[in-house]
């Protein structure tokens, strides 16, 4: 291992890649945690928590992400945006002391090369952005993102409306495979009942 760092080191000085270390996410009692920071978000906006069934799920990433980003999709109205623009950053800076850089999706191509650097990223509402065109090239900055996210072990937190079929028409199969390989994936269904008359 002290080959290895001592080789690291010197790639560095040649400006070489070298692998970078995953973001570990663990959170004490992280379900507790997550309800109070949500009830918390949704009471300045006047509003009172559901916990739904997803949360559950976000609350076992927090406790331990194992070193993968989150995905969030779903149908609307099951609190996205709320996780990935508001609680999940202020989580992340009081517990793990990680500073998330949010972008909206509308905004993230405004300077996708800024977002590129930063480590930790939340971006929300995927799927609702403009396609970047740059000095005549076409670029697709969640494709970018999740490249980087992949290469460099950068933590990635999502929020889309778009299912799997949706994300693969839009952005492809290899972008697909990006995000099944980095996050883990959370669905937020909602459950419609048809009542026969």
């Amino acid at each position: 291992m002290n080959d290895f760092n001592e080789i690291c080191c010197r790639m560095k000085e040649h400006d070489m890649p070298v692998p970078q270390s995953q973001v570990i996410v663990r959170v004490p009692e992280a379900r507790t945690v997550l309800y109070h920071y949500m009830k918390d978000c949704l009471a300045q906006k006047r509003s009172e928590l559901n916990w739904l069934p997803e949360y559950e799920e976000v609350a076992d990433w927090l406790a331990d992400n194992r070193g993968r980003g989150l995905f969030l999709y779903g149908d609307y109205g099951r609190g996205k945006t709320m996780l990935g623009y508001h609680v999940l950053p202020a989580i992340l800076l009081k517990y793990m002391n990680k500073v998330v850089n949010v972008y909206d999706a509308q905004k993230m191509n405004s300077d996708i090369d800024k977002l590129l650097r930063k480590h930790v990223i939340s971006l929300d509402d995927i799927g609702t952005e403009d396609t970047l065109v740059s000095y005549g090239n076409r670029r697709l900055a969640f494709a970018e993102v999740m490249d980087a996210a992949e290469k460099y072990r950068k933590l990635v937190i999502v929020s889309t409306n778009l299912n799997g079929d949706q994300i693969v028409a839009r952005y492809g199969q290899r972008v697909m495979e990006r995000i099944i390989s980095v996050s883990r994936r959370i669905r937020g269904k909602s459950i419609v009942s048809i009542c026969a008359s």
